[in-house]
C-alpha cells in the first residue's frame, strides 16, 4: 500500500473541516488539493483501513431541524439479551444512537444507551413507550434522561504527530 503522507495529512485536514454541501463533495475537496476525485476517495479508504481515521460520519444539528427534545434512554438489559435488543432498538427510525456500556453498580445498573430526538418531550416519551410495547420490555428497568441544555456539536479534530491523533476537544454549552 502506497502511503502519501503529505497528501493524506492535507486530506485529513480538509475532511476535518467538514464535507462541502454540494452534490459531489469529494470532487470539490479533490479540486482544492489538486487531485482527482478518485484519489480522494481512495485516500480516505487507505486512512480508514490503517485505523488513522476510525469513523466518518455526519454531525446532525437536530435543533435546527425542529427537534427540541433529546432523551438518552438508559436500559438495564440482561447481558444475555443486550446484543439482540440493542440491534432491535437501533433499527427504529427515531433512534439516532444505540450502544452498550459497562454497568457501574451499585448506582448505575444500565448497560444499553439509546438517543431519541423528538419535537418535544411528549414525542420522545411516546417513542420510548412504542419500543417498550413492541419489544416486550415492560419488565426492563429504564429511564429517559433529558438534556437541560445543548452542547456545541462538531466532528473530531486531529493534530499532526508521528501519526494523526485526536486533539483535545471542548464543549461549549448553549441555551436549550
Amino acid at each position: 500500500m502506497i502511503r502519501d503522507t503529505a497528501f493524506e495529512a492535507a486530506l485529513i485536514e480538509a475532511i476535518g473541516r467538514g464535507l462541502p454541501l454540494v452534490p459531489r463533495p469529494y470532487a470539490e475537496i479533490a479540486a482544492s488539493l489538486d487531485r482527482s476525485e478518485q484519489e480522494v476517495i481512495d485516500g480516505i479508504g487507505r486512512i480508514m483501513m490503517r485505523g488513522d481515521l476510525k469513523r466518518f460520519g455526519v454531525v446532525v444539528r437536530h435543533r435546527k431541524l425542529g427537534y427540541r427534545a433529546n432523551g438518552m434512554v438508559v436500559w438495564n438489559i440482561p447481558d444475555s439479551r443486550v446484543d439482540k435488543l440493542g440491534c432491535c432498538i437501533s433499527r427504529y427510525p427515531f433512534v439516532t444512537l444505540c450502544y452498550q456500556r459497562p454497568r457501574r453498580p451499585p448506582a448505575w445498573p444500565y448497560n444499553l444507551f439509546s438517543m431519541i430526538h423528538g419535537r418535544d418531550r411528549d414525542a420522545v416519551i411516546d417513542q420510548v413507550a412504542q419500543i417498550v410495547r413492541q419489544q416486550s420490555l415492560q419488565d426492563i428497568e429504564h429511564e429517559v434522561l433529558f438534556s437541560p441544555r445543548c452542547f456545541k456539536q462538531r466532528g473530531a479534530a486531529y493534530r499532526r504527530g508521528n501519526h494523526f491523533e485526536p486533539a483535545a476537544t471542548g464543549y461549549a454549552s448553549t441555551d436549550a
